[in-house]
């Protein structure tokens, strides 16, 4: 479900108007979140630390408002719940987009996701479809060999988008911690620094 902003009254009004005009609206930023509570009670409970981190991620973006904001045909709307496209690599160092519903409990996105990676793991390409072209998702990668400090994406200007883009590297020790970066990309039209932040603070908490 999803419900459209009154422009005329939202107080980012004259934001979304300037940075829509951008040829690239995006911006981004990296941060290092501590991550050893989470490794500990993935591996207790059996799930790939992968959907671990995957589930409070869409999680952690389905708390911050701004993130569930979409732009279509120059209308902005709210979104009551946000889904993962993430990228599924193969044993032949393909990878696939994916479809991977929010679900409340971890459990069941567990469940979700692992059906789709065997999808996935079954199939050649791209597998572009309705489903990993929806709008209401966020669009996620891992790449686990690279401790990045900085981040960019692949962009075509011409192809209206507007979904936040989160991507976490390879872990690292940093004393007793093990610590894992975390870049986010979002439109400045729809959030600031201060929503990335919003974000990030409960992605820490859930993994904390």
């Amino acid at each position: 479900m999803k419900h459209p902003l009154n422009l005329a009254t939202w107080n980012r009004r004259e934001h979304f108007e300037f940075f829509s005009r951008f040829e690239e609206p995006f911006f981004g930023l990296v941060a290092n979140i501590d991550c050893t509570p989470a490794l500990a009670e993935a591996k207790k409970l059996g799930v790939p630390f992968f959907l671990y981190y995957l589930y409070h991620a869409v999680q952690a973006v389905n708390a911050v408002e701004n993130l569930r904001y979409r732009i279509e045909d120059g209308q902005v709307y709210a979104y009551d719940r946000i889904h993962a496209s993430a990228t599924i690599g193969r044993p032949d160092h393909t990878f696939s987009f994916s479809f991977i519903e929010q679900q409340d409990e971890l459990a069941d996105f567990v469940r979700g996701a692992q059906a789709e990676i065997a999808a996935v793991q079954a199939s050649a390409g791209l597998r572009l479809s309705p489903a990993t072209a929806r709008v209401d998702v966020i669009h996620f990668s891992a790449i686990p060999w690279v401790r990045f400090t900085g981040l960019t994406h692949a962009r075509s200007f011409s192809h209206p988008d507007s979904a936040p883009k989160i991507s976490v590297g390879q872990t690292f020790q940093e004393g007793a911690a093990t610590l894992m970066p975390v870049s986010v990309n979002v439109h400045h039209g729809l959030a600031d620094g201060y929503h990335v932040g919003l974000f990030l603070e409960e992605f820490r908490r859930r993994l904390g």
